[in-house]
């Protein structure tokens, strides 16, 4: 549907009335330039007038003179004088209900009208992508908002007010926010807030750098800039696909509404007699009422020097708690290994675990122990691999003696630490009497579902004396570990192997 809205006259010979594509005017944005008194606060004010009924509107109002839409139009009058907080959350329900709504900043300083816009336009463009309904969204005395320099106020402030305003001319079309912005001065508005604009409205100026840019922007050369002086209140040039393909003049129409501020207006001066008005300007003035006497407060007393406070604070220290005993520490200690084991346990309960690296299993251990709040200090990696080892093995607690076992830890610190699980394996195999694990379950105790590998690990173990293996009348392996003297019984090295899901060791070969 196309809505074509009246602003007004075209002032060319034959021209008719000026129309405006709404729906283009949403999708292409407007520049207005004009000097104070040139009638811009009027165009705009006519904009949204005949707007109003077909598109949600929102208006920056500096100085409160569009307030008065309200009770015509029944746009919702927003006092600026709040946190940013509630701006922006303002904000994200005006563009949940489709309410049009006047921000005024009346009252406020620069630095903080420069705030509160930027939080409510900051609150408009970060809305759910659900509301985003078509909006236009008006700026007066957008040099304000959007300044080319630094000026009084703080850079942060300057920062966050112009990155709003490039955020409402540049992305604002992708969620349905339309900018008009209208500027006194288009030497001091950001190029990059005025380049995205591709609708113009131009007004009367003076200045030569500001006539230079208003004819650029209008594919004018310089003589016919100079026309811009000559411009009467309420005339502008416009030129864009929502106005006019070529630059046409605009005599901008009536509107219903008024602003609070006019412009002023001459009246004649009271006859008062210059006696008379003597009298009541030098007038003797009603004395002051007497003020009442503040009453005077004792000095309080001088701070308490550092010297003072530290002797206080070990006065006021608790006495220290006697040490442990040594029986309380190794019980205490007992407790968090026994604590740290069951972790472990759980660990390689999972039947993923033993092939996840090593790395990955202790994050899991330092996670587990801050849950279940072991106490003292982290388990280090070393002796996380050392106790992983000893339970890939599968040894019980009590089943070897602890001499033995502790020189079968002391044999394997020889070997690589992702082999010395394999080892204690078979010392534990040995120990038991046990036949020799077949290679399932050897690679399962490196990490690796590939038995293959599980051979390669046996012939090194057996290429650096750490083992000797020899085969049986039924081809049933017997591995025997010189360190320790002991050997297991013979057993089918393909007895068990653990189902190859997922790829396995991609490096190992059968």
């Amino acid at each position: 549907m196309t809505v074509a809205i009246d602003i007004g006259e075209n002032a060319s010979p034959g021209g008719g009335r000026m129309l405006v594509d709404l729906e283009e005017l949403l999708a292409t944005r407007l520049l207005v330039q004009g000097n104070s008194g040139s009638g811009k606060s009027h165009l705009l004010r006519r904009l949204l007038e005949q707007s109003a009924p077909w598109v949600q509107q929102c208006v920056i109002d500096p100085e409160g003179d569009f307030v008065t839409l309200a009770e015509r139009y029944g746009h919702v009058v927003v006092e600026a004088d709040r946190s940013e907080q509630d701006l922006v959350r303002v904000a994200a329900r005006v563009r949940q209900h489709r309410v049009s709504v006047v921000v005024s900043l009346e009252g406020l300083d620069a630095e903080q009208q420069m705030r509160a816009a930027a939080a409510f336009l900051g609150g408009l463009f970060d809305a759910e992508r659900d509301h985003w309904y078509p909006m236009l969204v008006v700026v007066d005395e957008a040099q304000l908002f959007a300044p080319m320099a630094a000026g009084e106020v703080s850079d942060e402030a300057r920062k966050v007010s112009l990155g709003a305003m490039t955020n409402l001319m540049c992305r604002g079309r992708k969620r349905g926010l339309a900018g008009v912005i209208a500027t006194q001065r288009l030497a001091k508005l950001a190029k990059n807030v005025a380049a995205e604009a591709s609708n113009f409205l131009m007004g009367r100026t003076f200045l030569d750098i500001d006539m230079a840019r208003a004819a650029d922007l209008l594919g004018m050369d310089r003589r016919q800039a100079e026309s811009f002086r000559d411009l009467q209140r309420g005339h502008f040039v416009a030129l864009g696909p929502a106005l006019s393909r070529r630059p046409v003049p605009v005599r901008i129409g009536e509107v219903e509404t008024q602003a609070r501020s006019t412009s002023p207006k001459l009246l004649p001066m009271p006859e008062t007699p210059a006696e008379d008005a003597r009298d009541l300007i030098l007038a003797p003035l009603a004395p002051e009422p007497a003020r009442l006497r503040a009453e005077r407060r004792p000095a309080p007393p001088p701070p308490p020097s550092t010297n003072d406070i530290l002797a206080e604070l070990v006065r006021s220290r608790p006495a220290a708690a006697a040490p442990p005993s040594p029986e309380e520490v190794a019980l205490a200690a007992e407790e968090r290994d026994a604590m740290i084991d069951e972790i472990v346990r759980d660990l390689l309960s999972d039947p993923d675990a033993a092939f996840r690296s090593v790395a990955v299993l202790y994050q899991d251990l330092l996670v587990r122990m801050r849950i279940k709040r072991v106490p003292g200090d982290a388990l280090t990696l070393a002796a996380f691999k050392k106790r992983l080892s000893v339970a890939r093995a599968g040894v019980e607690a009590g089943a070897i003696p602890e001499d033995a076992w502790a020189r079968a830890e002391a044999a394997a610190t020889d070997l690589p630490e992702d082999i010395q699980g394999v080892y204690l394996l078979l010392a534990r195999a040995a120990f038991e009497g046990a036949p020799c694990p077949p290679d399932g379950e050897i690679a399962r105790a490196c990490g690796s579902r590939s038995p293959g590998r599980a051979r390669r690990l046996v012939q090194y173990m057996e290429s650096r004396g750490h083992v000797v293996t020899r085969a049986d009348m039924r081809g049933h392996r017997i591995v025997a570990l010189p360190d320790l003297g002991i050997e297991t019984k013979a057993g089918d090295p393909a007895a068990w192997e653990e189902p190859q899901e997922g790829g396995g060791d991609l490096f190992a070969t059968g």
